[in-house]
């Protein structure tokens, strides 16, 4: 049997489960509040693994050791600020979030929390917050296109675009008609199988190297010794050494993709779907040792990559430019044609994963939050899912066209959505949960200031001096706090509604088996 035959069949099995899971979450899913946030009654452990899978992406599998392995550790910063500031967000954003969410109203979406929040009668926060959506997350689907157009290139040898088609379909199949629900499971299903994958492949392939008589000690020297395929054909000096060749603003800008996590929509939207603030602890430990384990695997994938493609000349990369094709490369070549299909559906989940969650946040900003509560307010619960499985599949035609283009790189087109939404949302999100004196004008102010600011950075030439969501971080929460305290306090209704959030989020872990319930006070 031919070995793309068998790569098929892995494939046709593992789309086969989404479409299925998607199909059970469409029976769940009768209210609209179903479709958007699952009734708010996800497991910890579903929340965090779908959590992670959805923040990862194919950038964890495809561009993460690409990086690597083209300039060294010195690209684990990124790794490292994200870890960090996944802990951070777990541990400050996500028990107030869905304490908060609830009692403002039962909001369902950030913009709607927003101006629930804040009380804010004048539509700007989420006019503002939802456009800022739908423009940074088409370019973030965009990526996961591009990822799946270059996994069917490298996997078939096959035609980038029919990839990019076969998996946008699939993925907008599965989200159009389960919703948020069947998003939620097929992402922890795809998160289980990313971690397997992380952690089978680097230790298999190190088995085959010593096999072949390379000390393990020797791998872990390799790269700052001999040239290798993308090295130029020299070895890459300090290869090993994380502060080899990066300036001190690259390194923070590294460190500062940490900071995004706290204004990713299609993240916290799962700290607002969890059964109850306590259960935030459950899944901070399962989201972050889940993340760490997976980011330690695809820099090993990296690390042993630089050997086995120059010991083994035969086992060609099939993209030659950022190198973000060699674990689906490393997986071809080590694995029977079966078990590397099944194992290299992990980029594929990682990919689906993540375009699925965007995909909802994105239809939910358009229907919920842009056309809902500005336009109609009293649209029927059938007529808004009917319309946000119309969004999900307009923004995915965007998406696509942007993708279209084979040389469009995985890591920038993350980079740009991530810092575009970090810098507009971060801020004003911690401070809506830990500030009193937060007012409308300030909040606005911070999420216009950081999206501005981080989208013309981002399209200039500073983004090589420093990345783009440091300054934009640094604007919002400047004029932010500047605004707020230039203006009128909030009202003795909104202190009395933080409080109460405040103290709802507090409250102990509830026993084994039980959740804390809370309660509106809208």
């Amino acid at each position: 049997m031919q070995t793309t035959t068998w790569y098929f069949i892995a494939i046709v099995i593992y789309l086969a489960l989404m479409l299925y899971i998607g199909y059970t979450g469409y029976r769940k899913t009768t209210e609209y509040d179903d479709y958007m946030l699952a009734g708010r009654g996800l497991h910890p452990f579903i929340a965090a693994l779908s959590a992670g899978a959805s923040d990862m992406s194919g950038w964890l599998l495809m561009g993460l050791p690409g990086a690597i392995y083209l300039s060294g550790l010195n690209q684990t910063w990124i790794a490292i600020g994200l870890c960090i500031g996944a802990w951070a967000n777990w541990k400050l954003t996500a028990p107030r979030l869905r304490s908060y969410t609830k009692v403002a109203k039962n909001s369902i979406t950030i913009p709607s929390f927003l101006e629930n929040r804040l009380e804010d009668r004048t539509k700007i926060l989420r006019v503002a917050s939802g456009i800022i959506i739908l423009v940074f997350f088409t370019f973030y689907v965009s990526s996961g296109m591009v990822a799946g157009g270059r996994y069917w290139e490298s996997t078939f040898g096959g035609d980038y675009l029919v990839g990019l088609l076969l998996v946008a379909t699939v993925t907008v199949l599965y989200t159009l008609f389960g919703g948020f629900l069947a998003v939620s499971y097929t992402d922890a299903v795809q998160g289980v199988i990313m971690f397997l994958a992380l952690l089978i492949v680097p230790v298999v392939a190190m088995f085959v190297l010593t096999s072949e008589g390379e000390p393990v000690s020797d791998l872990f020297s390799f790269a700052a010794e001999n040239a290798y395929p993308g090295s130029g054909g020299a070895p890459v000096d300090g290869f090993f050494n994380a502060f080899s060749g990066v300036p001190l603003l690259g390194t923070i800008g590294l460190i500062g993709w940490g900071l995004g996590y706290f204004g990713q929509p299609h993240i916290i939207v799962r700290f607002m779907a969890l059964r109850s603030p306590a259960d935030a602890v459950a899944g901070r430990r399962y989201g972050v040792t889940w993340q760490v384990i997976c980011m330690l695997g695809a820099t090993l994938v990296a690390v042993v990559s630089t050997v086995f493609f120059a010991r083994n000349p035969d086992a060609s990369v099939t993209d030659t430019e950022s190198y973000e094709t060699i674990f689906l490369d490393l997986t071809r070549v080590i694995f029977h044609p079966l078990v590397a299909g099944l194992i290299l559906t992990a980029v594929l989940a990682a990919i689906m994963s993540t375009i699925s969650s965007q995909l909802l946040v994105s239809s939910s900003a358009l229907i919920e939050d842009l056309y809902r509560g500005v336009v109609n307010k009293n649209l029927r619960s059938s007529t808004s899912m009917l319309a946000s499985r119309i969004a999900v599949a307009v923004v995915a035609l965007i998406a696509g066209v942007i993708a279209s283009n084979p040389n469009s790189s995985i890591l920038s087109l993350v980079g740009f959505a991530w810092a575009g939404f970090g810098s507009a949302f971060g801020p004003v999100i911690l401070a809506s949960l830990y500030w009193r004196r937060l007012n409308m004008p300030g909040a606005a102010a911070g999420i216009i200031t950081g999206a501005l600011v981080s989208f013309a950075w981002g399209m200039s030439p500073l983004t090589d001096v420093i990345y783009e969501i440091v300054p934009g971080v640094a604007a919002s929460a400047i004029a932010m706090v500047a605004v707020t305290l230039m203006t009128k306090a909030p009202s003795p209704h909104i202190v009395e509604e933080f409080d109460h959030a405040a103290a709802e989020a507090a409250k102990p872990v509830a026993p084994r088996g039980e959740a804390v319930k809370v309660e509106s006070t809208a």
